[in-house]
């Protein structure tokens, strides 16, 4: 009887086990290929090779990036083997900055994906909203877990660096655009979200009831810097996270951190990439 009872636990440990999934995530705001950073030693293409080397120490799954322009995103897929990814340029087409949403293509499965503008009048189209220095888009996946059949929604932004007003609407447009698409699944929200956690913009997400900063959920924090460095490893430090990871209840944060990786005396990036551990 004792033998069958353990069994029997060993056995439904097994089947939970199974179940119990993990995923690595990520946030990444590439910095665009600008010439005038090659005369720093800054250059993309002395940079791309270190992202790519991080990403696949990392072991990241699903990672939204920003800023990258079409030929960066393919240096990067090409040096990523086993990835592919999806977003359109905020110009439309390929032209303009992506907020790409790369995935494991031997883990997930894409159903559907799409994009929509950061704007209050036309959501469908690249314009600038608000007082927005730039167009400004996000992009959205619902994906699949090939092996669990697990769903949820990924979506990817870079929001404005100038306007306060959109940083601030949206704030607000985003959570009304998740909240309809969303529908009760599970979803994660990354980004450069330009703001910290102490301004509006970030409490309007954070506070609407649908998603949580993984930051403040994880048992387990490596993130002793700011996000944002402007490629200098000496940046004063003020706590301030610009790059951000919201999740809905379905997930549980196991460890979150803000890689401060090196090479050469210089930084992959003028962000540091954030990346957490869930399960579900």
């Amino acid at each position: 009887m004792i033998k069958k009872s353990l069994s029997l636990i060993l056995l439904v440990s097994f089947f939970v086990a199974a179940r119990a999934q993990q995923y690595n995530i990520g946030t990444y705001n590439l910095r665009y290929a600008n010439k005038a950073d090659s005369t720093a030693g800054n250059g993309w293409g002395d940079r791309y090779p270190v992202i790519a080397n991080l990403i696949k120490f990392q072991d990241l799954d699903i990672f939204g990036t920003q800023e990258g322009l079409y030929p960066m995103l393919k240096n990067l897929n090409d040096s990523l083997p086993g990835y592919k990814w999806i977003g359109i340029g905020r110009d439309g087409g390929e032209k303009g900055e992506h907020s790409a949403i790369f995935y494991k293509t031997s883990k997930f499965k894409i159903l559907k994906s799409g994009s929509f503008w950061l704007s209050p009048t036309d959501t469908e189209h690249p314009n600038v909203g608000w007082d927005a220095a730039l167009t400004r888009v996000c992009t959205w996946a619902q994906v699949k877990d090939i092996k669990t059949g697990f769903v949820f929604n990924f979506f990817n932004v870079h929001m404005d660096h100038v306007g306060v007003v959109a940083r601030r609407e949206s704030a607000k447009l985003i959570m009304a655009k998740m909240k309809q698409m969303v529908g009760g699944m599970p979803s994660i929200l990354t980004g450069d979200f330009n703001v910290d956690q102490n301004s509006e913009a970030y409490k309007t997400i954070n506070d609407a009831g649908l998603l949580t900063d993984c930051y403040t959920l994880s048992p387990v924090k490596l993130a002793g810097n700011n996000t944002f460095n402007g490629f200098n490893i000496n940046i004063k430090n003020t706590g301030a996270r610009i790059d951000h990871i919201f999740i809905t209840k379905e997930f549980k944060v196991n460890r979150y951190a803000v890689l401060t990786n090196t090479f050469n005396g210089h930084v992959p990036s003028d962000h540091y990439p954030v990346v957490v551990a869930l399960s579900h």
